[in-house]
């Protein structure tokens, strides 16, 4: 599909089109690379804060709702569901670029348990969405 779009596009002068059509392509690509299935037949279990405090697995894959109730230091924040608080690590890009977040905002975030000697037990993020 990719190189059918650039053939098109070298036969035409229309570079402007041209490069708004692989913006968009491309936006719509990596779109469908960060999402993640968590329904019947995934992988991914959900948990609770507690649960995973109490009995944590390192690189098991969870899904929880709750709130990031404050940033600890860059990429870093507490997360918390109503059974207990947790550090979450989450990297700028899987922020959602047009949404407002803050402690109020309710959140699902997908990742994996990191157990960690030094700093504890964190949830590497993979995905974060904002949820009603």
């Amino acid at each position: 599909m990719y190189s059918s779009f650039l053939s098109v596009c070298s036969n035409t002068k229309k570079a402007v089109v041209c490069s708004i059509g692989a913006l968009l392509f491309f936006n719509l690509f990596i779109g469908e690379v960060n999402a993640a299935y968590t329904g019947p037949g995934s992988k991914v279990s959900a948990a609770t804060v507690a649960s995973i405090l109490k009995n944590p697995k390192e690189d098991m894959p969870v899904a929880m709702k709750g709130h990031l109730v404050r940033k600890v230091k860059h990429e870093t924040y507490m997360f918390s569901d109503g059974s207990g608080e947790i550090q979450v690590d989450i990297d700028d890009k899987d922020f959602p670029s047009s949404q407002h977040i803050d402690a109020k905002t309710k959140v699902e975030i997908i990742g994996e348990v990191d157990v960690e000697r030094k700093s504890g037990v964190e949830i590497d993020v993979k995905s974060l969405k904002v949820v009603p």
